[in-house]
């Protein structure tokens, strides 16, 4: 495959100056490659994308599924210094979803906090997942709490659907979307418009966003269930980007990485 890295640079340079791409034939994990070289020290700006992942993780330490030109595989790393982090992941999805469906016509939805759902009637539980972001930090030798973090924004795009038969969401390819998708064309859509958005998020954080979020929520109105055994109606999101529940014991803002959210019919 023929991957755009100049154009890519091109595009990203103006925003981000010292910023690189790479491209690589196969990795365990692009995730875990930044960070690993964060942790040595090495916390430049980079685009790391890959044809194969060995060993793809998504949240929760799920794995995820790709081959060479079926999955976009990618990660971008840079320092980041936000007053929050709230909502950092939903900041990311939204990018995300814009950069490949600006006007909504292809029905691309966030999954609170960080996957793409497309709704499909042939699915078993109503909704498809087309993509997952993991997003990690370390703190740079030596540091405090208050100094910027290494940020790593993994993002894992399908552009054939996965024939893994483990996955909890029917998976959707993006080119079941758009027949001409590949992933080096979703990838020069992709990674500026995030890089971007991290730039912002670094500035203001996520309550700007909150609306636009909103209006792409798959959950919203949603009866869900969390994993901590709590249910409830799902009621959009707030300024910190912290999923809202009605319970039976009252309004729950979700918030932690460690709770799962699904819709009652997608358990």
């Amino acid at each position: 495959m023929i991957w755009p890295a100049e154009d890519l640079w091109q595009a990203m340079v103006g925003s981000c100056p010292g910023i690189t791409v790479e491209v690589l034939p196969q990795i365990d994990s692009t995730n875990s490659e930044l960070m690993r070289r964060a942790r040595s020290g090495l916390t430049d700006p980079v685009v790391l994308i890959a044809e194969t992942q060995t060993a793809g993780r998504g949240r929760l330490g799920r794995a995820w599924h790709g081959t060479a030109g079926d999955a976009l595989t990618f990660s971008l790393g840079l320092m980041l210094q936000p007053a929050d982090w709230s909502g950092l992941s939903l900041a990311v999805g939204l990018a995300l979803a814009r950069s490949l469906d600006p006007q909504g016509t292809l029905g691309l939805r966030l999954k609170w906090p960080n996957d793409i759902w497309v709704a499909r009637a042939d699915a078993p539980t109503g909704w498809a997942k087309l993509a997952g972001i993991l997003i990690e930090t370390t703190l740079p030798t030596p540091a405090d709490a208050s100094s910027p973090r290494y940020c790593v924004v993994g993002m894992g795009v399908n552009i054939a659907p996965p024939t893994a038969q483990d996955l909890r969401t029917q998976p959707l390819g993006l080119r079941e979307l758009q027949a001409d998708a590949s992933a080096a064309s979703a990838v020069l859509r992709i990674a500026p418009a995030v890089l971007n958005t991290l730039l912002a998020f670094e500035r203001a954080g996520f309550a700007p966003l909150q609306n636009a979020f909103s209006a792409r929520d798959a959950l919203h109105n949603q009866a869900v269930s969390l994993s901590d055994g709590r249910s409830g109606l799902a009621c959009g999101v707030d300024a910190q980007g912290a999923l809202c529940v009605q319970t039976a014991e009252g309004m729950a803002h979700i918030t932690s990485a460690e709770v799962s959210v699904r819709p009652q019919s997608n358990l």
